[in-house]
Formats: C-alpha cells, sequence, structure tokens
C-alpha cells in the first residue's frame, strides 16, 4: 500500500480555505459547523449532524464531499432497513451459475445515513465496522472501502415516534457531533434570494481537490506535533467528565483523542503548524459532549451535556495556567 506523502501546512490551509469556499458559495449561514466537519475529515473522523429538519444538512454534506472530489452516497433510513441495505449481499448471478457480491451504498468515499435514528439499531450497528475499521463483512467474507471512507449522519432530535436512540457504542464512533441551528434574519433572506437567482432546485459545487489529494492533506495534518502539554490538557477534559457527580458514563480514552486529533485539525486550517488550548476549547463541545451519560437526578433538572462540557472548561486548568503554578 502507497502511502500518500504529506502536504505542507500551509498548502493544506490553503486548500481547506478554497474547499470551504467554494461550499458557502450553495451553503448559508453553516461556516463554523462546515469548518468543524471539515476538520474531523482532515482527522480521519466521522461527523453526526442532530439539529431539525429543513437546514441544509443534506445540501452541505453532498457540496462538501463535491469540493473534496469524493463519491458521494445518501440512504434515507428508515424502520424497515435491512444491514445488507448498507452493506450490500450476495446475489445468485445467472450468467455465472454463482453468488456473487453486489456492493451496497457504503461503499463510497462520504456516506450520508440521512435520519440515521429513524432506522432500527440492528441496522445502526451495521455502520459500526465501516466507521471503526475501514472495512464489511458479509458472510464470512471482508471488503475493504474507498479510502479516504467517511460518514455523515444526520439526526432529528425532535421526534420520538417511530425513532430508535444511537447506541453509546456508535455515538462514541462519531468524532463529533455538531448542531447547526436555525439561521439568522440575514443568512436566511440570503438562502432565498440565491435560490431566485438559480432558477432551480439544484445548487452545486466545482470539485476543488481529488481523493488523492485528500489523503495528502490528511498526511500533512499527521505530521504536525503536538506540545505534550496540550495531550495531558486533553486528558484533563476528558477525565474531569469522568469524575463530575452529574455524570454516570464520562467520556472514554477516544474522546481525548477526538480532542486532540480535530484541535490539530483546525490549528492546520487556521494556517499554525502548532496546536494551541483555543483550538481544543473551540472543539470541547463538540467532541465531547455526545460521549456523556448524566445520571437520571442531573436529567431531571434540564442540565444538557453541552453545558456541563463548557463548565469544564472554565474549571480545568489549561497549559499556561498550570504552567503559572509550577
Amino acid at each position: 500500500m502507497v502511502t500518500a506523502q504529506p502536504l505542507p501546512v500551509a498548502e493544506v490551509s490553503r486548500l481547506c480555505g478554497t474547499v470551504l469556499t467554494e461550499v458557502g458559495t450553495v451553503v448559508v449561514g453553516m461556516e463554523s459547523a462546515l469548518r468543524t466537519a471539515l476538520a474531523a475529515i482532515l482527522a480521519g473522523g466521522h461527523v453526526l449532524f442532530e439539529d431539525v429538519p429543513g437546514l441544509g444538512k443534506t445540501l452541505a454534506a453532498r457540496s462538501l464531499a463535491t469540493a473534496l472530489g469524493l463519491d458521494f452516497r445518501r440512504l434515507q433510513c428508515t424502520p424497515d432497513l435491512l444491514p445488507a441495505d448498507i452493506t450490500g449481499s450476495y446475489v445468485f448471478d445467472p450468467a455465472e451459475s454463482q453468488f456473487v457480491f453486489r456492493a451496497g451504498p457504503v461503499f463510497t468515499g462520504l456516506f450520508l445515513a440521512d435520519e440515521i435514528n429513524r432506522t432500527a439499531p440492528k441496522t445502526q450497528s451495521a455502520l459500526l465496522e465501516a466507521m471503526a475499521e475501514r472495512q464489511v463483512t458479509v458472510e464470512g467474507h471482508s471488503f475493504p472501502l474507498a479510502k479516504p471512507f467517511h460518514v455523515m449522519a444526520t439526526s432529528n432530535p425532535v421526534e420520538y415516534e417511530g425513532t430508535y436512540p444511537l447506541p453509546e457504542a456508535q455515538l462514541d464512533r462519531f468524532m463529533v457531533r455538531l448542531a447547526v441551528g436555525y439561521p439568522d434574519r440575514q443568512a436566511e433572506t440570503e438562502v432565498l434570494i440565491r435560490r431566485l437567482e438559480r432558477r432551480t432546485e439544484e445548487a452545486s459545487v466545482r470539485q476543488v481537490v481529488d481523493p488523492e489529494t485528500v489523503l495528502a492533506m490528511q498526511a500533512g495534518v499527521e505530521a504536525v506535533e503536538v506540545d505534550r502539554d496540550i495531550s495531558r490538557y486533553c486528558v484533563d477534559l476528558a477525565a474531569a467528565t469522568r469524575g463530575h457527580g452529574a455524570v454516570e458514563v464520562g467520556a472514554s480514552p477516544r474522546g481525548s483523542q477526538a480532542l486532540v486529533l480535530v484541535a490539530r485539525a483546525l490549528a492546520v486550517l487556521s494556517g499554525r503548524d502548532y496546536v494551541t488550548p483555543e483550538d481544543v476549547k473551540e472543539i470541547a463541545v463538540s467532541a465531547l459532549a455526545h460521549r456523556l451519560t448524566l445520571n437520571p437526578q442531573t436529567w431531571a433538572t434540564g442540565l444538557q451535556p453541552a453545558d456541563l462540557v463548557q463548565t469544564l472548561l472554565s474549571q480545568v486548568p489549561g497549559p499556561a495556567a498550570v504552567a503559572s503554578a509550577r
């Protein structure tokens, strides 16, 4: 297997800026979410969008895939969806007089599982191997997925009838969880104006890079060194969630790893070859909140995991504060 040669940080930052600018021509009011989603992709992770319908999450995923040159497939999740509808299955080929494997939609560069919480846990779990191992196993045979391969999923948090909460193990596989939120008045007006000017429902972006370049960009991010104090800060934040009285299950080591990896990608997006505590703080809620399970007493008070992470950010001393104390 040939490893992609890492691109310089300045080049990765420039290409990322071009990608975000191109996606911004059709997606309005999602600058922060798109930046974080791109950082998660650069870090090799998967993204979960959890927000109400109609905010442009599917358009954002498709546009990001197009700009990155990745093959894109979208699967609408429904209660009757089967694991084979995602991974593929063996079918009988009369011409060959044998069973042959027919690949499912997961064999792509960027796979969008739309409203993933509408399908049963058995089907949701079909994505776990793909997300963790970049392969699927059908009837004892393993099939590698494309490189790069990333999953984006959307989840509807307001409807509970006919939905299935994502298992904690699967939530933990998403490097970040993002909430888009309603656009402000100016952004929503801009959405309407652009739609009227296009005179068509379809909105398209141009391809900026190709899959090989994306791999080289990811390799460039991997080449960035991270100070040990930053790594300790990420560990301290994750550990603080485990020892908090309001938390039943805290963030695992995968959570602290997500913190440092996405923070490193954010630093590269900003044109830096070093990570600052502000990079970690910027991504902390998106990387940790969905990994927390609050105890029943805290849940009844209405406290949200995101609020708890924000509180911990103000309580856990950063590298500068630790150095001063020493």
